[in-house]
């Protein structure tokens, strides 16, 4: 009887020194500098396109014609 509560903690000590084994190496890191890092982000955003300077984004233009709509209207009701 009593070398069984001598395994359960015995056990349980394994366990966590397991566990806390585990948790340490879920912080490693793969890059040992930034640069290495950013320089690896940018490989990656590129390889997905997103750096092209062939696409052009027309939002801003919208936008503005949209804003000048907006305040011709304005003045053509108030005159």
């Amino acid at each position: 009887m009593e070398s069984i509560r001598r395994q359960n903690p015995q056990a349980a000590l394994m366990s966590l020194e397991a566990a806390a084994a585990s948790a340490r190496s879920g912080f490693a890191c793969l890059f040992s500098t930034a640069d290495e890092y950013e320089s690896a982000l940018i490989t990656e955003r590129r390889a997905q396109g997103r750096y092209t300077q062939g696409r052009r984004s027309y939002w801003p233009l919208a936008l503005f014609i949209g804003c000048a709509l907006i305040v011709a209207g304005t003045v053509l009701l108030l005159l």
